[in-house]
């Protein structure tokens, strides 16, 4: 008989075989997002930049920002690959719905780690075409690290908008008549958090996309909070849900469910279920 370290191996293997498109999806779609945010953040803030000359207030400057990752998000969602993947573009979103069993295990894994490669992917490529204006003291490779507040400031921030997204997403994505407007909302909350919240902590929520710009751009400051505070928050927004409705009220952990895409995670329409 096989013991519990070969099946552990088999299993893994199978579900990459199975699954490795929707791996590839998730380091897709963080790469082209990390990549928006970079070129957005060269053309807002970079001294350089017509866009940056033309609109000096800094507010402004934010909610353009806000705007543009907001759609850029819920661009990703309801595109042909986020409906396949299902769109976490986010580790904390990938272990909690694995926390509350909608995720094999396997699966998880291999969603985080293509998660983090492509999140650094997408900033590497941005360096390529962006060049030395990705590195200006105003852009920074996009990177989040926190503000003139300190890290407690920041990690507070942190936790608030973590425990709001996924409890949103979470609501949302199991109600019958709104679950269709769940990748709407996340992107709604993006821009708003980008707006009001990033001069706390610089507005993550997601220790791949942190992790991305600080391994080329050399800032980790504070990065213990983009670690482990996302993930902590949706742990506890899920914990709240959960004890609310129970736990048969989380049916998949797609962000957006179209009826003719196949799910790995529920097996609808010939996806996978573990």
């Amino acid at each position: 008989m096989e013991g519990t370290k070969q099946l552990a191996v088999r299993g893994f293997r199978e579900s990459l075989a199975a699954h490795w498109p929707e791996y590839l999806i998730e380091a897709a779609l963080l790469g082209i997002f990390l990549a928006a945010a970079c070129t957005f953040t060269v053309v807002l803030q970079h001294p350089s930049s017509p866009v940056r000359q033309a609109v000096p207030s800094v507010l402004i400057r934010r909610i353009l920002t806000g705007v543009l990752m907001g759609l850029t998000a819920i661009a990703l969602i309801y595109s042909p690959w986020g409906q396949r993947s299902g769109a976490h573009l986010n580790p904390s979103v990938t272990v909690t719905f694995y926390r509350l069993q909608k995720i094999p295990r396997s699966d998880a894994i291999f969603y985080v780690l293509c998660q983090f490669a492509g999140a650094l992917i997408g900033v590497r490529a941005a360096m390529l075409y962006l060049g030395d204006a990705l590195a200006n003291s105003k852009v920074e490779y996009a990177a989040t690290h926190p503000g003139d507040r300190g890290q407690l400031a920041a990690a507070t921030a942190e936790f608030v908008i973590s425990f709001l997204l996924m409890s949103i997403v979470l609501y949302l994505s199991n109600h019958t008549q709104l679950k269709n407007l769940t990748g709407v909302c996340a992107g709604l909350l993006v821009a708003t958090y980008i707006a009001v919240e990033s001069p706390y902590s610089g507005m993550s929520m997601n220790p791949a996309r942190s992790f991305g710009s600080a391994l080329p751009s050399g800032i980790w400051s504070g990065f213990w909070i983009y670690l482990l505070i996302p993930p902590l928050a949706m742990f506890t927004a899920a914990e709240v849900y959960v004890r609310a409705r129970g736990r048969s009220a989380v049916q998949c952990c797609k962000l957006y469910h179209p009826s003719k895409r196949r799910c790995i995670f529920c097996g609808a329409n010939g996806g996978f279920h573990e």
